[in-house]
This record gives C-alpha cells, sequence and structure tokens, in this order.
C-alpha cells in the first residue's frame, strides 16, 4: 500500500509544477490588453495561405485587428477641449 501512495505522491509532485506555470501563463495573458493578447508572429507564415486559399478567414482576421484597435474619444465640435498645456490640447482618457 505504500508503494501506491507514494506513486501518487509523485504523480502529484510532477503535475503540480506544469500546472502552475500553466496557471501563471494564463493569469498573465489574461491581464493583457486586447491590442496585445492576438499581437504575435503565428499569422506569418500561414497568414499568406489564408489569403489565397481562405479569404474569407483572411478577412476576418483583418477586421479582427481593426477592431481591437482603440481609439482616443475626442471632443465634439463646439464642446471645451479637456485642457489646454503650453498650446497643446490633452485628451484625457
Amino acid at each position: 500500500m505504500n508503494e501506491v501512495f507514494g506513486w501518487i505522491y509523485v504523480a502529484i509532485v510532477l503535475i503540480a509544477g506544469p500546472g502552475l506555470v500553466a496557471f501563471g501563463i494564463a493569469h498573465t495573458f489574461s491581464q493583457k490588453p486586447v491590442e496585445e493578447k492576438y499581437d504575435g508572429a503565428g499569422g506569418g507564415f500561414g497568414g499568406s495561405f489564408d489569403a489565397i486559399w481562405m479569404p474569407s478567414a483572411y478577412e476576418a482576421g483583418l477586421e479582427r485587428d481593426r477592431q481591437t484597435q482603440r481609439t482616443a474619444p475626442a471632443p465634439s465640435p463646439g464642446d471645451p477641449p479637456s485642457r489646454i498645456d503650453s498650446g497643446r490640447i490633452v485628451i484625457d482618457v
């Protein structure tokens, strides 16, 4: 019976290390802004094939990239700017 508990202990120790690493990576990735989550080199090689063989997937990727770009809110015409520092309009985001 001691051998069974020994193997269970070894299995727990071997699984705990990579499990904690995977949890840490997932937690770090979940804290990134949207612009950084999908930014990567994964589409470099496959992106050229998507553009030729799956144009709808390529266009969907372009649309996703366009929608994840955040823009700073601009004041409406007629509204006073947030503040002016030495001749420059500063927009509070």
